[in-house]
């Protein structure tokens, strides 16, 4: 079964021709490609696959879906960032980045 999790763009740069985003799921940061939204920037959200963002989301949605992961155990809660993956050596690509 494959998922898409939404995840909100913290920052962005060029690299080797390809748009990246430092893109944070809670308490998680993945580096993204960015190709396929153009129009997102920081501070958006995007629905996020395989380390790729494939459309923007608004934050009103990107906040149910945390919720539901969080109901059937995906997520936990977390104090100081919201909501951290169970599993987080499974999500997303790249490496996290502190």
């Amino acid at each position: 079964m494959c998922l898409a999790v939404p995840g909100k763009i913290l920052d962005t740069r060029e690299e080797n021709g390809s748009r990246l985003g430092r893109v944070q799921f809670g308490g998680i940061t993945r580096l993204v490609q960015l190709d396929f939204v153009p129009e997102a920037g920081v501070g958006d959200y995007v629905i996020v696959h395989v380390g790729f963002a494939l459309s923007k989301v608004n934050a009103e949605e990107a906040e149910r879906t945390y919720q539901l992961l969080e109901e059937i155990g995906m997520l936990e809660e977390t104090q100081d960032s919201g909501f951290r993956s169970q599993d987080s050596g499974s999500s997303g690509s790249g490496s996290p980045e502190s």
